[in-house]
């Protein structure tokens, strides 16, 4: 069997990852610990993101012709993949936020909704908070103008409520 046939399912299986993915990005793994490396990937889990290893070659014949092709000049070296169908925001939220505590964990840079991004660009994308912490802001700004109108309401009503007594 020829070494092509070999690494063509490992190609195929990058390209469904890549396959309807909102966010990719490339981290140098390089002096994490074992454990450091667990608890990353458990919270990547956790969210939701898939990441893995994979020869640099491989990610780049799995995204020729796709958004993703943009990775092509941050694939050097030991690379580790974080690739998110839901959420735009998490692996670069998540992968930043861990690279706090573990002075080893790079980002190279990434694809957000089909545009690339350079290592700077992508800690910007990361202070962008969830979805759901932007809706619960959203909703609580539209309830704040009624809250408010309520809560007068009841002042002025306990007030003439007061007066009458």
């Amino acid at each position: 069997m020829a070494k092509v046939e070999l690494k063509q399912p490992v190609v195929q299986e990058i390209a469904e990852l890549f396959n309807g993915a909102q966010t990719a990005v490339a981290v140098d793994y390089r002096g994490l610990t074992v454990a450091e490396d667990t608890e990353l990937r458990k919270k990547l889990r956790e969210a939701g993101v898939t990441y893995k290893v994979y020869k640099n070659t491989l990610v780049r014949l799995a995204a020729k012709d796709t958004a993703f092709e943009a990775l092509g000049p941050v694939l050097e070296g030991p690379t580790a993949i974080a690739v998110s169908k839901d959420d735009a925001t998490a692996p670069a939220r998540i992968l930043a936020d861990f690279a706090k505590t573990a002075k080893a964990l790079e980002i190279k840079g990434g694809i957000v909704e089909d545009k690339y991004y350079d290592a700077a660009a992508m800690q910007t994308i990361a202070s962008i908070p969830s979805r759901e912490v932007l809706l619960g802001r959203l909703l609580g700004s539209m309830q704040s103008p009624v809250a408010n109108f309520a809560r007068v309401i009841k002042q002025i009503a306990e007030k003439d409520g007061a007066a009458e007594a």
